[in-house]
């Protein structure tokens, strides 16, 4: 079978699916990514699968550069006549979903992955596009023959009563999955509590919020150290300006270590993973968090709430509220038995529901179902 993945970023392709598209061919498949080139393009390729470059930005709305995507994707997809494509995020499902109708491409995985800027923004732009976007997806999202894939159970179920799937064409693979031997508790090596977000720099992923509970907690003179992980994402709406993040760290309220490679070796010096997003799909930074056995912090919506049971694993707190963040945080902070209490919970559901051999599985299992 030859499997064809359609994504924006080939960054993301090596954050999110490399791994199951190296196990899909270590399974005798043929595997190829169609998806823009930068810097990770070689990694895909050094991991034994082969990549077709696409110009694709995920800012552009200019309608004739998206219109030459649309055929660019239908040429790639008549050429290479995969048996199966996957399409991850909504450009890659709307423009996928057309190109697989006039090449003759019957079995689709289309994989919304946490909905995206327009589901979770609240501006006018991302209010403008949604009914837009909403009405196509009613047509283009599952397609006769396709599976739709989601990350949490309250996007099936939105996506579901909302008309867009059908239910019984709606697939959980929550997330990414973790690997369980390199993300696994470690002894800490201070007694200075270290707050660790792990996200890339956006609004949305509640970093304004964050740096604002930081500065509660320092005000209180509660010794702890707050650090955010991360690189900007300049074709993100929500990006949020270097300059800013610099200014922060400048401040003193936070730290600003940029984009680490070795996550694994910076969650085993944290104490509290911390996430106060708007809204995920199935965030890979708190599966790992609780792979590395920490405590978690996190807003109590879709996707973040699929990973913390509010008081088991962590603490759920509401969106947008930076008191009530500093307050969780400042509980967790101060008492350390909790932390580990809570982080053996974490670690415990990480192995039961997010290893990374959980989601091949499932994954595989579904390319064999709908193209056998």
């Amino acid at each position: 079978m030859k499997i064809l993945f359609f994504i924006t970023e080939d960054w993301f392709f090596c954050s999110h699916f490399i791994e199951r598209a190296v196990a899909a061919r270590d399974a005798g498949n043929e595997v190829v990514v169609l998806t823009h080139v930068g810097e990770s393009a070689n990694a895909i390729r050094e991991a034994g699968v082969r990549v077709i470059p696409l110009q694709i930005q995920r800012r552009s709305f200019n309608l004739l550069r998206e219109a030459l995507v649309i055929y660019a994707v239908w040429n790639a997809y008549k050429k290479e006549r995969p048996d199966l494509v996957h399409q991850v995020a909504l450009k890659p499902i709307l423009y996928g979903t057309l190109a697989a109708r006039f090449s003759g491409i019957k079995a689709i995985v289309n994989a919304p992955v946490g909905m995206g800027f327009v589901f979770s923004s609240r501006t006018f732009l991302a209010r403008a596009l949604r009914p837009i976007v909403q009405l196509a997806l009613r047509s283009l999202l599952n397609p006769p023959g396709s599976k739709v894939v989601f990350e949490n159970s309250d996007d099936v179920e939105w996506a579901v009563s909302s008309n867009l799937v059908r239910r019984d064409s709606a697939i959980l693979i929550r997330g990414a999955g973790v690997d369980l031997v390199k993300f696994c508790p470690r002894a800490k090596a201070t007694d200075l509590p270290l707050v660790v977000l792990s996200a890339r720099m956006l609004w949305d992923k509640g970093i304004r919020e964050f740096v604002e509970a930081a500065a509660i907690i320092k005000n209180r003179e509660i010794p702890a150290r707050f650090i955010l992980v991360g690189g900007v994402d300049t074709e993100n709406p929500t990006s949020i300006p270097e300059a800013q993040l610099e200014q922060w760290a400048k401040d003193g309220v936070v730290e600003w270590w940029g984009h680490q490679k070795d996550m694994a070796g910076v969650l085993g010096q944290a104490d509290i993973a911390c996430l106060p997003s708007y809204r995920e799909g199935l965030p890979k930074s708190l599966i790992e968090a609780a792979a590395c056995g920490l405590p978690i912090v996190t807003t109590n919506v879709p996707g973040c709430r699929e990973v913390v049971e509010d008081g088991i694993q962590g603490l759920l707190v509401p969106v947008r509220d930076a008191d009530a963040l500093a307050e969780a945080l400042a509980k967790l902070i101060a008492d350390p038995a909790l932390r580990a209490r809570m982080g053996a919970a974490a670690r415990a559901r990480a192995e039961a529901e997010f290893g990374l051999e959980t989601i091949i599985y499932q994954t595989l299992k579904l390319y064999r179902e709908i193209a056998p």
